[in-house]
């Protein structure tokens, strides 16, 4: 079930917020709890009953391991504990994420034909995975408290973060579900979570969706495209995958606050980073602190020299890239972000020398030309479409990108109200328009969490969200996943 779509808006939602308050109201603790488990479940399976039953496994496989773990105190026996957790875990990940991808490598370099599985990736195994890798790891280090298995199963499957994230630890979300104050309408977190949900509803609606018809046409003819429509096509995946992700964090983070739970911030502005480094430190940010804690810390971190902290941020990257996709495409992506991040440390203090606007834009520049290889469909059409950049052929924008662009009904609306001559004899200026101003707004207006947490919510905003919502619902013609679902 997605976000944006009248069945989770008009029907899922409003069940399962009234269902488990009345609940509580009721002083049914754990049966609001269970609710929630099981309309998390109905969320989870709406599309898929198959991939239902893989996470319930998981659940209660990785709660029965930690319940073991908890009962032996040998050393030898809790690492076998924890070997078979970090072996049942990363092996399904392996099976359903990377098995055709290994055999088809495996069959070009050793020239056999071994069979593809050809197996449909589950939403969310990477995200609900990662969490349980967490529970499980922690569990070992003696780092978190015993859990029900209800509450174990709450945490794993709470709808809002379940398919894409934020990846939350276990001492982030259980107490907030466990608090008493957080058993009833909190009319504030309500305010925030619906001022949260409508942004990001519209970015992902009204923006991403919009310019992802842009990429498909690009994409879909690399050859055609000369250095300015690559330009365009570049800039417009840049924004697209930006209010995409965007867009769900703030869907998420806002349904949280409709629960009293507070999930943790996952997206901050991440275009206005005047490094690689920053930048990291702003997109994705669950996904950065986990790595950093389960893998770049345990490596020895920065405490073991300069070249040894080099190879582990490359490692990290590298795994990064790994965990984003089974492609080529994905690992080279994650090895170039490695690489400029090892160029900001270089160079450090020479960088810092330079004017801050001037490094967000060129790490602007870079992150968009490194997302190129990220959307390719393959490494060969991913250095093609970097090669374009050189290619100026006739000047001219490629025709459907601006043909396609221009069907969108706000376009043909402002056709209407009179800029119908200047949408003919500039075909491409809407677009380049629109996406300057996306950039212009990444780079300047605030984000979602800065705007929630101004508590000032009068009619003016008020009217702005029944507005983007309204907007938003009437603009769902077609539902699209979020891109992030892929991965």
């Amino acid at each position: 079930m997605l976000f944006n779509s009248y069945i989770f808006i008009f029907c899922f939602f409003p069940l399962v917020v009234t269902g488990y308050y009345w609940l509580h109201h009721m002083k049914l603790g754990k049966a609001a709890l269970g609710y929630l488990i099981v309309m998390s479940m109905v969320f989870y399976g709406y599309n898929s009953i198959q991939y239902l039953a893989i996470l319930i496994v998981s659940i209660l496989v990785n709660d029965l391991l930690v319940k073991g773990m908890d009962k032996t105190h040998g050393l030898v026996a809790r690492r076998l504990f924890l070997m078979t957790g970090l072996l049942y875990n990363i092996g399904i990940l392996f099976y359903f994420k990377y098995f055709d991808f290994f055999i088809e490598n495996v069959n070009a370099v050793l020239k056999t034909d071994y069979q593809f599985l050809r197996l449909a990736l589950p939403l969310g195994i990477s995200f609900y995975t990662f969490q349980q890798l967490s529970y499980v790891i922690d569990s070992y280090r003696g780092d978190c408290e015993r859990y029900s298995l209800l509450e174990y199963a709450a945490y794993v499957s709470f709808f809002p973060q379940l398919i894409a994230g934020p990846i939350v630890y276990h001492d982030e979300l259980i107490p907030q579900l466990r608090a008493e104050e957080n058993h009833h309408i909190q009319y504030e977190n309500l305010c925030k979570g619906i001022y949260a949900f409508a942004l990001g509803m519209a970015k992902k609606v009204l923006v991403a969706d919009t310019l992802s018809k842009v990429v498909t046409v690009g994409y879909a003819d690399v050859g055609a495209l000369n250095s300015i429509s690559t330009i365009l096509v570049m800039i417009c995946y840049s924004m697209q995958i930006y209010f995409d992700f965007s867009g769900y964090c703030d869907m998420a983070y806002g349904i949280g606050f409709m629960f009293n739970v507070e999930l943790p911030v996952n997206f901050n502005s991440p275009y206005k980073a005047a490094s690689v480094r920053e930048f990291w430190d702003r997109w994705h940010m669950t996904l950065t602190r986990f790595f950093t804690k389960y893998i770049y810390i345990p490596l020895g971190g920065s405490r073991k020299g300069t070249a040894r902290t080099y190879v582990n941020i490359m490692i990290v990257f590298l795994v990064s890239g790994i965990w984003h996709g089974a492609n080529w495409t994905f690992i080279l992506w994650g090895v170039v972000n490695g690489l400029g991040n090892l160029y900001d440390r270089l160079f450090d203090r020479i960088l810092q020398k330079i004017p801050r606007k001037l490094r967000v834009v060129v790490t602007f520049c870079f992150c968009t030309v490194a997302w190129s290889m990220f959307r390719a469909e393959s490494v060969g059409q991913g250095l093609q479409m970097i090669g374009n950049l050189k290619v100026y052929g006739d000047g001219r924008l490629y025709g459907e990108i601006a043909e396609v662009f221009n069907q969108i009904i706000e376009v043909r609306l402002f056709g209407r109200l009179g800029l119908q001559s200047l949408i003919q004899a500039c075909p491409w200026f809407m677009l380049t328009f629109f996406a300057f101003l996306l950039i212009l707004a990444c780079l300047v207006l605030r984000n979602t969490q800065e705007k929630v947490n101004d508590s000032r919510y009068g009619v003016k905003r008020m009217m702005l969200i029944v507005g983007l919502l309204l907007w938003s619902i009437l603009s769902l013609s077609e539902v699209s996943e979020f891109l992030y679902f892929n991965f």
